[in-house]
């Protein structure tokens, strides 16, 4: 054994993960950067229904396709037949992993936890966006929802993996879903394990058994992968992406609605001052970082939340004017002295956090406390785990959080920024309270007309723009890799799909 495989076996060791010895043709195994989260992650809690999702086990009622438009996918179709009533009809033949049939009273039974605050199932998220006020059958194959106001983004919703449609557990089949792959086992934060479906409605699984392995720290999966002990890994390290093609590798890159950004306090500290929030924009390259952190991978410099050449993409510019930069802190009562801010007779300081499971985010935040550096801002980096810092800034311990979440999971802006931005969002860390932002987001959210919604989301784009509560950085094209062979395999644009009944490996 080389040092290198020794290197890359004692890694996966450490994590407490047992893989095979050498990759089978009929199992395919994934390295990824997360594990579950229980023994039997139920999908509809937390964010649990992506690996689910992803592996083929879960199917929801709706689903996103590679264009980012909304299909049927258990559903047959769904119409709209009144403000707040949707009528959706199932497939004929859909079955559980066990056997029974899904008829309109098993969806409800699935979906009427989510909104259930005493029941595990409970996802806040999803009942927020969903806003059900209640649900029917009409015959077993036509399920209505009514919802508690006017809800655009409500078929949308649908396609969230959280809404996963799910029969009676039980021992034998603990997660009881649709899909090609039927959920065997998981060792949280390590292991998730999958076998084929031979009864799936489209066709036999491409793969008997699909193990999906934690590996946090991206440089760990990449030496097991060329170790050969995992085929596939999810986000591959962007900087060592164009190299391991060279070893006969298979890339897969697109571009994907994963937008990097910071999170800014807006609360306490200098952030809590809008000019100094535009000053920091202003002071990042984001052409270079782009240049530094993804190399052949692809990113575009973003200066909105929203990929450009999508419906809803504000034509917004980003802005590097470092000189711009000094002038607005000068604005704001900061004093420049031997080459250094002063605010209020100290030290201008800002902390940025950041999480390591992501290869470019430490990175990112390197040079982008070099650019703040440049322009005389003391800038610290912390890089931690992603609950700790994001509960570190809504505690106003640190001043800037970078993240990186895919703000189109729905194919609908409704679904992400009323969480980020409203006063009472969930995942608001910058605690940021705009009375004029929490009123569009309600106006977006029940609103139909499609050329009021962009309308209404240039608007809240633009009041990002200049109020700044959070900074988007790049739009970035994942960058997985694969041993030769794997067909049927795509990246998509949500990143919560990677596994059809028609992946496998070719001859």
């Amino acid at each position: 054994m080389s040092l290198f495989t020794r290197i890359a076996a004692a890694a996966l060791i450490a994590l407490g993960t047992t893989l095979p010895a050498a990759a089978q043709e009929e199992t395919l195994t994934i390295s990824v950067t997360f594990g579950p989260t229980a023994e039997v992650p139920d999908p509809r809690a937390g964010y649990n229904g992506w690996m689910s999702n992803q592996t083929g086990v879960t199917e929801t009622l709706m689903g996103i396709d590679y264009d980012l438009n909304l299909y049927p996918r258990l559903a047959e179709g769904i119409e709209q037949v009144g403000p707040t009533t949707w009528r959706l009809t199932l497939r004929d033949g859909l079955t559980f992993h066990d056997g029974t049939p899904v008829t309109a009273q098993a969806v409800i039974d699935a979906i009427s936890p989510i909104s259930d605050e005493s029941h595990p199932a409970h996802n806040a998220r999803i009942a927020n966006v969903l806003d059900l006020a209640g649900m029917s059958t009409d015959g077993n194959q036509v399920v209505v929802f009514e919802t508690n106001s006017p809800n655009a983004a409500f078929q949308w919703s649908l396609s969230d993996p959280g809404v996963a449609i799910l029969g009676a557990s039980s021992d034998a089949f603990p997660i009881n879903a649709t899909g090609p792959y039927i959920f065997r086992e998981a060792v949280p934060e390590q292991l998730y394990r999958v076998e084929a479906n031979p009864n799936y409605r489209l066709g036999t699984p491409g793969f008997d058994e699909i193990r999906v392995v934690a590996a946090p720290d991206p440089a760990t999966a990449a030496l097991a992968f060329e170790a050969g002990d995992v085929d596939m890994v999810i986000n591959y390290p962007e900087s060592d992406f164009e190299r391991i093609q060279d070893t006969g590798a298979l890339g897969f890159s697109a571009p994907t609605a994963r937008l990097y950004f910071y999170s800014m306090n807006t609360a306490s500290g200098p952030l809590a001052n809008p000019l100094i929030r535009q000053a920091v924009s202003m002071a990042i390259d984001r052409e270079g970082i782009v240049d530094a952190v993804l190399s052949g991978v692809g990113g575009v410099p973003a200066g909105t939340i929203y990929p450009a050449g999508k419906s809803w993409a504000a034509d917004i510019a980003p802005v590097y004017d470092p000189a711009r930069a000094e002038e607005l802190l000068a604005e704001a009562g900061a004093v420049k002295e031997g080459g250094r801010w002063t605010l209020d007779g100290a030290p201008l300081e800002i902390e940025i956090l950041t999480y390591s499971s992501r290869a470019a985010l430490p990175l990112t935040a390197e040079i982008t406390q070099a650019f703040l550096q440049q322009i005389g801002i003391t800038a610290t980096v912390r890089v931690g785990e992603y609950a700790a810092s994001n509960d570190a800034l809504m505690a106003g311990d640190g001043d800037m959080f970078l993240q990186a979440w895919v703000m189109l999971p729905q194919g609908d802006p409704a679904s992400i920024l009323g969480f980020l931005l409203a006063s009472d969002g969930g995942s608001n860390a910058s605690r940021y309270a705009n009375p004029a932002m929490d009123q569009l987001l309600v106006q977006g959210q029940t609103t139909f007309d499609q050329a009021e919604r962009e309308a209404i989301y240039d608007e809240v784009q633009q009041i990002i723009a200049t109020d700044v509560p959070l900074i988007p950085v790049f739009h970035v094209s994942q960058a997985n890799v694969a041993r030769a062979g794997l067909t049927g395999y795509a990246v998509h644009p949500t990143e919560t799909y990677w596994i059809t009944h028609e992946t496998a490996f070719s001859e």
